[in-house]
């Protein structure tokens, strides 16, 4: 029954040509969290307020209301009509960073497309920029940095198949040494640098035992000052007594 009645009631008020009625009844549907109910309530009343200063409230809560029902791309565009519209708004801060925010919910496994991650970072890097002090900025850095994380994670797999590629076809190899070359510049913060110097060291290692003999001179002499570099770097690493014994190697074609 008292599901019922609470129905009946609602119809009523999608009935209703009362606009204050509507939106006060979608301010209690969003604080009770029945955000379809509230989100289709300031619907119907969005353009009744239009261009008056509860219209402002009103885009707010609408994209609330779609977080609420964990609609990211949704939320996304509603915080970034409420920017375009208000950009220094009373919710200027609040909308900034959920664009980001949103976009980072809605960033996808590491192993598909990466634009919206991509969008996430830039949203973020416009938010701690507008507004560093605000309460917001440490949980933006941090959602900024798993995203960097999450692309990083994404040329490391593509190195490591390259690796596996090895000789076939050409010298997947160097293909592999400089996409990780390329990710360590790029992601200098990640937390995958000891593996992907790790995949440089073996990358330059295996194009040394797999070379012409008139270069393999010069590459054990680059795999070797790999070497030194990644266990200055890494001197506990559980990749240390692999090394080791590409260095015995190394060494070995040097001398002879």
């Amino acid at each position: 029954m008292v599901v019922l009645t609470s129905c009946g009631e609602y119809q009523k008020l999608l009935k209703s040509r009362d606009p204050e009625e509507k939106y006060q009844a979608a301010l209690q549907y969003f604080n009770d969290k029945q955000y379809v109910k509230a989100q289709t309530l300031f619907d119907d009343v969005t353009a009744y307020y239009r261009g008056s200063e509860r219209s402002e409230d009103i885009l707010a809560y609408l994209a609330r209301c779609y977080m609420g029902q964990k609609l990211w791309e949704s939320a996304t565009n509603y915080y970034e009509a409420y920017i375009r519209n208000y950009p220094k708004g009373k919710y200027a801060t609040e909308a900034y960073f959920q664009v980001g925010h949103c976009q980072y919910l809605d960033s996808p496994d590491a192993r598909l497309d990466q634009t919206i991650t991509t969008q996430a970072i830039g949203a973020f890097e416009t938010f701690v920029e507008l507004f560093p002090e605000s309460p917001y900025a440490e949980q933006a850095y941090r959602e900024m940095a798993e995203l960097y994380d999450k692309l990083a994670y994404k040329e490391l797999k593509s190195a490591q198949l390259y690796y596996n590629l090895g000789s076939y076809l050409g010298n997947n190899y160097l293909s592999c040494e400089i996409v990780c070359k390329n990710a360590l510049k790029n992601y200098p913060s990640n937390q995958y640098q000891e593996e992907f110097n790790w995949l440089i060291l073996q990358s330059k290692y295996q194009q040394v035992v797999n070379s012409f003999e008139e270069l393999k001179q010069e590459r054990a002499r680059d795999a070797q000052d790999e070497y030194y570099n990644f266990i200055t770097e890494y001197p506990d690493s559980k990749h240390r007594k692999e090394a080791d014994k590409m260095l015995i190697t190394i060494r070995k074609i040097i001398k002879d």
